[in-house]
């Protein structure tokens, strides 16, 4: 995992590095059925939010909402200078949802990326049955791009479709 000390703040949210003190509030969020069945991780939740931040090249940042954990935002870089970019990935507590926290976290890293750290251009990759996450995505900027066919495994194995989907440094709201 990159650490960043930067705390982002958004107009809803702040975006801060994880503590030790927020893995099994992570791993409770990740346990929900609406999370588990997007991002799984097996029996141990505990572990897989370590995993997560133990995965090289990928930052992952808390997502604080009215003073609680409300999940994560992550991302990466390729840093090739002729394919330079960033992804974003993010998970947010249902008990939360609908009420603009995920959009928020999402343009509050998009903004960091692009203006403090010169990127042109993000991408994201929901599944493509998930249509709150899409209509989020959206609304920071975010244009499909196209059907990553059978490009993850759903929780009882089967494969699913992705949508592809960037944004432009000029496209960001």
């Amino acid at each position: 995992m990159e650490r960043m000390e930067t705390i982002l703040r958004g107009a809803q949210v702040t975006l801060r590095p994880v503590t030790d003190a927020d893995i099994p509030a992570l791993a409770a969020i990740r346990d929900t059925p609406e999370v588990y069945a997007r991002w799984r991780g097996g029996q141990d939740l505990v572990a897989a939010v370590h995993e997560d931040l133990a995965e090289p090249g990928t930052t992952v940042l808390v997502i604080e909402y009215a003073g609680a954990v409300a999940g994560a935002v992550q991302w990466h870089e390729e840093s090739e200078p002729d394919y330079r970019h960033a992804g974003i990935d993010i998970y947010v507590d249902p008990a939360v949802h609908g009420r603009g926290v995920g959009t928020d976290a999402v343009r509050t890293l998009a903004r960091h990326l692009v203006t403090d750290l010169g990127h042109h251009r993000l991408v994201i990759d929901p599944a493509a049955d998930n249509a709150a996450a899409i209509a989020c995505y959206r609304k920071v900027g975010f244009r499909p791009v196209g059907i990553m066919r059978q490009y993850e495994r759903g929780p009882e194995g089967e494969w699913h479709d992705g949508l592809l989907m960037d944004l432009l440094a000029a496209d960001l709201s």
